[in-house]
Formats: structure tokens, sequence, C-alpha cells
């Protein structure tokens, strides 16, 4: 009888733990809509440089991020430096270095991002500005999503814009976290 409970405890508690992990899954979808593919080529050597983020889908590895930037870099190796910065409310400035390579090199859209050694994420500019003033960038899975800007404010009407510019990708804005920028 012991071990019934047992196993009736451990099934409860897989029970919630895939269920939970299913409503992280959940969170943040693209909807029931195809995943959304880049809507332009990216020209690599144009999208250098420094970002700002504006929005985004709240993850872990960012909690409690404010005034969060990013820097890509050529290296000598032909991939892409990455450094990520941003500051904590106790003033602190995180910083983390990784770095990108291009993955489909007919649009260069699709890239693949790593801060831990060799696993990498999924990054794709899944629409931008012609002038490269703007960026929005996910993966295939829905669950991330940033609006990058080259300004660190560029104005309501312009987030708006930019918002409502993910959310005809099928993205759920109502997820968005604004980024506040100093």
């Amino acid at each position: 009888m012991p071990n019934s409970k047992i196993l009736a405890a451990t099934l409860l508690a897989s029970a919630l733990a895939v269920s939970g992990c299913s409503a992280v899954l959940k969170k943040h979808p693209v909807g029931n809509t195809a995943v959304p593919e880049p809507a332009k080529s990216v020209d690599l050597n144009r999208y250098l440089g420094t970002w700002y983020e504006l929005a985004r889908y709240e993850q872990g590895f960012q909690k409690d991020c404010d005034g969060v930037t990013a820097e890509y870099s050529l290296r000598d190796d032909g991939k892409i430096e990455v450094l990520n910065t941003c500051r904590k409310p106790d003033g602190d400035i995180d910083k983390a270095k990784g770095k990108a390579k291009v993955v489909d090199t007919a649009t260069g859209a699709k890239l693949k991002v790593s801060f831990f050694g060799p696993f990498y994420g999924d990054y794709w500019v899944l629409d931008r500005a012609e002038d490269y003033s703007w960026a929005i960038v996910g993966d295939p899975s829905g669950r991330y999503l940033w609006i990058l800007s080259r300004e660190a404010t560029p104005g309501e009407a312009e987030f708006t814009k930019l918002v409502g510019r993910a959310g005809a990708l099928g993205y759920d804005t109502s997820y968005l976290r604004v980024t506040e920028q100093p």
C-alpha cells in the first residue's frame, strides 16, 4: 500500500511538472499561424553595430533587465561577436558575450547564436526597416521576440508601428515587456 501512495504521488508530481512545462511553452505562442519566415534578406554589414531593445518577451536570462543593448561586430573567423548589456534594478551592469553565425546564406536573415559553448539557438531577423533603423527578431518556436531600434527612444508612433508589425507576424503582443532605456 505505501508503494502505491508513492507511485500516485510521483505520477501526480510528474503530471504537474509536464503541465507546467507545457504552460510555459504556450506562454508566447505564434498562434495557429505558420511560423513566420523572414520578410527581407539581411545585409550583415548593415546589421552590425549597436541596437537598443525596445521590447521583448520576458525570459529568465533577461529577468529584470532594462537599458538593454546588443552590439554586433564581425570576427576574424567570419562569425559575429555579440555583446549584450543590461542594467539591473540595483544599478549593476550585466554583460553577456557570445557569437553568432549565419545559417541561411541565401537571405542572411537566419542566424544561430551561442552564449554557452557549443549550444546555439535560433535568431531570425523577421523584419527590418529598409534603412536598418529597426528590426524584429524571433525564432521559429514563437517563444522569443525582440523589437530593436538604432535609437534608444524612437518615439511612441514608431514604437506602436513596430508592435503592430510584430502582431501582424503572428506574435501575441500582450506578452511584450517594454524595455526602459536611460
